[in-house]
């Protein structure tokens, strides 16, 4: 099977294009949150490649993962800058805090035996977590194919061209990968985000939508805009609680990955060592200027699709992201690839992650039948999916992250029941 394979020769062609190809899935959104937050771009770009490279070392160079900026910070980056007195220094100096947190409780979990977090998370759990990833997502593909984030493409092409677009980047990929593969023409078949973006970015070329303008105004080269952070206790007290909720979704995320590659990266290298990895590289970002990392669920659906899980790819997509973060003119390329595009191949990578949630739930023979599981399971979607809230003190639980302490204790509780 191809999920099975593996290149031996790390630095072979195929794994540097194909690293190239992850380079592309993580773009869109690592930008996106400097774009709104008000932070550097190249800062984010070079903090996410020197973050993943730094995750790589923690974690033994064993798992497949990049980390990209972090959505789940953007409230903290907002409220701390827009404030009276605030700043974007003091947001950062506040998410530095908050990535040692993890390194807190990777240490408590150094001495937790691994036997017992599958009991904490067992697959009626982490199933749900790992679907919610994916359809938590669905909505941002969605509104990026329609072209409602982007009024000036609807504008010309309207709804349904925006659409068409869409479609034809989305079939372009399903073509590359199943088709290609049954011809023999394995490397391409590997590269479907890629060919897809390609073919998707020629379309609308044709149909008018991609501005040059922005090519043309950028630098060949140019360092990123470091900045030192500063520390407020007010930034700081909005920023490590939700670190919590991040932890909660981290644990979704190597879940997902685990489930993709068919390892257990709870026992080796060990979750500790992931949270240690995911931590340090959200304070090194936030020490040069640049926004929270967290693992990419974009990254882990390219992954599924592809079936190439050497951890080197994900290295190599690092440091195309560094040589991007240096070289603006090429970051003014991927910049103008547009909406539909992206909404196109999104669909096909965020509909593997629920997918493989499913087949976790398969593969280990989950009984639904069981009004337990049925209640744990049904509670987590509702959850996950319906919008709802908890807010304690600083704290805000919504998506996943409720989803997935309300799962566990369900668990805890019932299971607890179910033995008397």
């Amino acid at each position: 099977m191809a999920m099975q394979q593996q290149s031996k020769n790390n630095l072979s062609p195929q794994n540097i294009v194909m690293g190239f190809q992850h380079m592309f899935v993580m773009f869109g959104a690592t930008v996106l949150v400097p774009i709104i937050t008000g932070l550097d771009i190249s800062v984010a770009l070079f903090a996410s490649g020197v973050g993943t490279l730094l995750f790589h070392v923690v974690t033994k160079f064993k798992v497949p993962v990049y980390l990209g900026s972090s959505f789940a910070f953007i409230p903290v980056i907002m409220a701390v800058s827009t404030a009276e007195g605030g700043s974007l220094q003091k947001a950062c100096g506040g998410i530095l805090v908050a990535g040692f947190l993890y390194v807190v409780v990777a240490i408590i979990f150094q001495f937790i035996e691994f036997e017992t977090i599958h009991s904490i998370l067992p697959p009626h759990v982490t199933g749900p977590m790992i679907i919610l990833i994916g359809l938590i997502l669905a909505p941002v593909a969605i509104q990026s194919a329609n072209g409602t984030n982007s009024p000036a493409i609807a504008e010309v092409i309207g709804k349904a061209g925006c659409w068409g677009i869409a479609l034809i980047t989305f079939a372009a990929g399903v073509f590359v990968k199943i088709f290609l593969e049954r011809w023999g023409f394995k490397f391409l078949s590997t590269l479907p985000v890629l060919c897809a973006l390609i073919i998707g970015y020629i379309a609308s070329i044709l149909v008018g939508i991609v501005s040059f303008g922005s090519i043309s105004n950028a630098g060949w080269l140019g360092l990123p805009a470091f900045s030192l952070p500063i520390f407020d206790i007010r930034a700081i007290s909005i920023a490590v609680p939700v670190a919590i909720v991040t932890m909660v979704e981290h644990f979704g995320d190597v879940l997902a990955i685990g489930n993709v590659v068919e390892k257990d990266f709870i026992r080796d290298p060990g979750i500790h060592r992931t949270l240690i990895g995911d931590g340090l590289a959200t304070s090194l970002s936030a020490f040069m200027g640049g926004p929270a990392n967290t693992t990419y669920s974009e990254n882990t659906g390219a992954v599924a699709l592809t079936g190439n899980f050497n951890p080197i790819v994900m290295e190599i997509a690092a440091i195309f992201a560094i040589i991007l973060s240096v070289v603006p003119k090429f970051g003014a390329v991927i910049s103008t690839i547009p909406a539909p595009v992206i909404g196109g191949i999104s669909i096909l990578l965020f509909g593997m992650i629920s997918s493989i949630g499913i087949k976790t739930m398969v593969d280990n023979q989950v009984n639904l039948h069981d009004p337990k599981i049925l209640i744990i399971t049904a509670a987590m979607l509702v959850l996950g999916l319906g919008g709802a809230e908890f807010v304690l003190g600083p704290i805000t639980l919504s998506g996943l992250g409720l989803s997935a302490i309300v799962g566990i204790l369900l668990n805890a509780i019932l299971s607890a029941g179910a033995r008397r």
